[in-house]
């Protein structure tokens, strides 16, 4: 009788184990806007490669968000709905759910790359515990599109000429700075920038060269601006809850084919921009984007002062008393990371 009970036991036992060790972890991934092809290449390849590339068994369905109708602003309330189990995050626009996150990418903080990685790898941990508190979410990467830049469909000299303008925004401390400098920010995420441009909803949409081109922004404008406010910080995070139903030697793998992620989408972001920057205003070294004949706007130096004091003087502020609104502690966590890192400090 022991022996007759004993063996369906034993059958049933090995299959369970052998359905343990075999089950998939699905992995439902909300990428880039299809729009930005080159970060959306990098990213496809990337998921369709993790299972091999980190020894984990999963399950991806990797799809670009406006594919599967996600809007920007609404990233960081679904992946803690669990709507998405990986997504990727503008986090300008989804800040507004909380000021925070801002703070990783602040106008006129850091208007180069390599300022721009120290102030990113400075604030990582205090944002990864916002996150994780307040998302049920965990930090997976942090990198730039590039350089944010104006595209104008009007003559433009200098920033005085945005006075009286309708410009694209998308983040809270770029509309400050828009408004400081007497333009209208026009609230708008990627996908719509180029129906309001030719539309005139907008006169001037910010964002990186690379993008910009990709969009086939200069289509709809004439000049560019190549003076950097900021470097449009993205994300990729993962749910918590699935997050912790992998196993630490999971987590580590992954975390290691991540970082080798990350690591090629700063590079996208810092030898991309020059090529697309020639390609948009039709130089003959254009190699790598579309070719376009914008006009491209000289920097002067007092034009890079004037995004130095809006930083210090309008920008900062303004962000202290919202986020500090949320988080009494906001501006002091700030101050010891990504203000140490960067120089500067809100009083």
């Amino acid at each position: 009788m022991r022996n007759t009970l004993f063996a369906p036991l034993l059958a049933a036992g090995l299959i369970a184990s052998v359905t343990a060790a075999t089950a998939q972890t699905p992995l439902r991934v909300a990428g880039n806007f299809s729009q930005n092809n080159k970060q959306v290449d990098i990213e496809r390849s990337f998921f369709e490669g993790l299972p091999a590339a980190s020894g984990v068994d999963l399950a991806v369905n990797y799809n670009p968000m406006d594919v599967v109708g996600v809007k920007a602003p609404d990233a960081l309330r679904m992946l803690r709905g669990g709507s998405f189990d990986v997504m990727s995050v503008q986090i300008g626009m989804a800040s507004r759910d909380d000021p925070f996150f801002e703070g990783v990418d602040l106008i006129g903080v850091a208007t180069d790359m390599p300022s721009l990685r120290k102030v990113v790898d400075a604030y990582r941990d205090a944002f990864d515990q916002r996150l994780q508190q307040k998302f049920n979410a965990k930090v997976l990467t942090l990198w730039p599109f590039g350089p944010q830049v104006f595209y104008c469909n009007q003559e433009i000299k200098e920033l005085a000429d945005l006075k009286g303008l309708k410009v694209r925004s998308f983040t809270p401390s770029m509309s400050a700075m828009l408004e400081s400098f007497g333009a209208t920010p026009v609230t708008l995420q990627f996908s719509e920038v180029y129906p309001a441009l030719q539309r005139g909803v907008a006169s001037c949409g910010v964002t990186s060269p690379t993008s910009g081109n990709t969009g086939n922004w200069p289509e709809v404008t004439s000049y560019l601006l190549p003076l950097s406010v900021s470097g449009s910080i993205q994300g990729h995070f993962m749910n918590l809850n699935t997050w912790k139903k992998l196993s630490s030697e999971q987590q580590t793998a992954l975390m290691t084919q991540f970082k080798a992620l990350e690591d090629k989408l700063w590079d996208l972001a810092t030898t991309a921009n020059d090529d697309a920057v020639a390609c948009n205003t039709g130089e003959a070294s254009c190699a790598n984007h579309k070719k376009f004949s914008m006009k491209l706007v000289a920097i002067s130096d007092s034009d890079r002062q004037k995004i130095k004091d809006v930083a210090e003087n309008t920008v900062l502020p303004i962000w202290k008393e919202t986020c500090n609104k949320v988080d009494a502690t906001c501006s002091e966590t700030w101050n010891k990371t990504a203000g140490a890192a960067a120089g500067l400090t809100i009083k």
